[in-house]
């Protein structure tokens, strides 16, 4: 009796393993069993380099001695979140003069009709900024030292800048904020990367990092994902007394071929100073001997603004030429009210007219 009992149960054991095993074959998600999990793929092949490489791909970008070539421009300015307003301007277009060391020219135009926005300039030292649109109110002629550290410029009689009469004084105060943020120097350190020369002050530290993200292959689906190998390369300042700060952190993409996507600079408390994207590597120039990113976009997390600058025509850049000194110092040919922003640090009452 117990025998047949047990031979039962041996049957009924077979059955149930049976059916489990067609269900798991047929699909178990049928019967609210279980779901399926997407996982993200890790793209491959990974290059491998060493630091020395790593530092060798940074020097190549910064060969380039200057350039000059029509981009888009489109910002965000981030300083009226606490409105409620994330504003994303639309396009604009842009003439682009770049030189080593740090010199810039920029002029800012509406796109199709060309009226002028803002024209900036940086000789290393100093810049200057107009700011052509907003009205008689808002227009002004901005300039003092790259290494200060300014609070934002406010605008005259402005007690917040949520308030304003209507629609469209509240659009030319949001315009008016974000151009009055930039700094031209800002653009030269992003699109003329400074290189890495050898020096007792300074050690490079290289790992690896892995990080999920949206799938930007051509021909990817929609809403797909992926893991991306990077290679990161901190480059720390030495202060004397055995302690540190990393003052620029380069991310390198692995896949494929190795490619600077990312860099980030710091100050000595370790805030996040700027964040450079560098996308979609173009040959520049008419001959393509620089091969360079075609889309850069830059954050000022303490300055509460992004900028997207894009080249319009790679191939018709100019570049490694000689420019005259004067065309990086901008002159206040519209006759604009000036705001010296070193007399204001100082208080002198005729910092501004």
């Amino acid at each position: 009796m117990h025998i047949g009992l047990g031979l039962s149960h041996r049957r009924a054991l077979l059955l149930c393993v049976f059916a489990f095993g067609w269900l798991a074959l047929s699909g178990c998600d049928r019967l609210g069993i279980k779901s399926r999990v997407q996982v993200a793929p890790l793209l491959a092949p990974l290059v491998e380099a060493d630091t020395d490489r790593l530092i060798a791909e940074v020097n190549r970008l910064a060969a380039v001695r200057s350039l000059r070539g029509k981009v888009d421009i489109q910002f965000l300015d981030t300083s009226f979140a606490e409105c409620g307003v994330v504003e994303k301007y639309s396009r604009a277009d842009g003439t682009l003069i770049l030189e080593r060391p740090g010199k810039i020219y920029l002029a800012i135009q509406a796109p199709f009709i060309g009226t002028s926005v803002a024209e900036m300039t940086s000789d290393g030292e100093r810049f200057r900024v107009a700011i052509l649109q907003g009205g008689e109110r808002y227009r002004r002629f901005v300039k003092g030292t790259n290494l200060a550290d300014y609070s934002r410029l406010k605008l005259n009689g402005e007690s917040h800048p949520c308030q304003g009469n209507g629609d469209g004084e509240k659009e030319v105060k949001r315009t008016v904020s974000a151009l009055s943020g930039l700094r031209p120097q800002h653009f030269t350190d992003a699109l003329l990367i400074n290189p890495i020369r050898p020096s007792a002050s300074f050690v490079y530290v290289s790992s690896e990092a892995f990080a999920e993200e949206p799938d930007t292959r051509p021909g990817a689906k929609r809403g797909a994902r992926v893991i991306r190998g990077y290679y990161l390369l901190d480059e720390l300042v030495m202060d004397g007394s055995n302690h540190a700060h990393v003052a620029r952190r380069f991310w390198f993409d692995r896949y494929g071929a190795l490619r600077l996507a990312r860099m980030q600079t710091f100050d000595e408390r370790g805030r996040l100073v700027t964040d450079v994207s560098y996308k979609e590597q173009r040959s520049f120039g008419a001959d393509g001997r620089y091969v360079l990113p075609s889309r850069i976009e830059l954050t000022r997390p303490q300055d509460r603004y992004s900028i997207l600058v894009a080249y319009q025509a790679p191939e018709a850049v100019v570049l490694d030429r000689d420019y005259d000194p004067s065309i990086f110092v901008l002159q206040n040919k519209w006759q604009l009210p000036e705001v010296d922003l070193d007399a204001i640090e100082k208080g002198e009452p005729s910092a501004k007219r």
